[in-house]
């Protein structure tokens, strides 16, 4: 007959291979998921620019990118200045929708825009990755801070208290994340 602390064991065993079996397929998930998600942040660029391409007028370029019109400036800009990487994030400016932005912006304007009118007040990096459903890791919250900050450099958003990010005034005036 095997003993209590024996079959305990046992289980304890199985138990243990089977978390770590987990956290093995949910590393590979992960992977999985962060070359799913540059896939289709490649595919939402191509297409904005393809946009800016075919319907100059219309302003797309000017909602995406800070990019002077050549025309405006009195003649065609110079070749090294298209090859330079635009920025992700516009400055905020009357009128202009948070849609204009990548996913991950939109989710941390949401977010914040969400406990503005809820009149929660401000959000830590650390909540932020928590109400994303990400995990709490260094990593993670470092890239959402690093994002956040980028917002406030911008003017879409406020540090009124180290490491803690509201809405700027007037993007929560324009009734937030619209």
């Amino acid at each position: 007959m095997p003993s209590v602390v024996g079959l305990l064991e046992q289980h304890e065993l199985a138990a243990r291979c089977r978390v770590d079996g987990l956290r093995e397929e949910a590393v590979r998930i992960q992977a999985e998921l962060a070359v799913a998600e540059l896939e289709w942040q490649e595919w939402v660029i191509a297409r904005r620019r393809v946009d800016a391409v075919l319907a100059p007028e219309c302003g797309s370029t000017a909602d995406t990118e800070d990019v002077p019109d050549p025309r405006a400036a009195g003649g065609p800009s110079a070749p090294r200045d298209s090859a330079k990487p635009k920025p992700q994030v516009p400055v905020w400016r009357e009128g202009l929708s948070g849609s204009v932005l990548s996913v991950d912006y939109q989710r941390i304007l949401q977010a914040l825009s969400d406990r503005d009118r809820l009149h929660q007040g401000p959000l830590t990096c650390q909540e932020m990755a928590a109400v994303f459903g990400m995990d709490v890791v260094p990593a993670r919250v470092e890239a959402l801070r690093s994002k956040a900050k980028r917002l406030v450099a911008r003017g879409w958003l406020a540090e009124r208290q180290p490491g803690r990010f509201t809405l700027a005034q007037s993007v929560a005036g324009q009734g937030g994340a619209s």
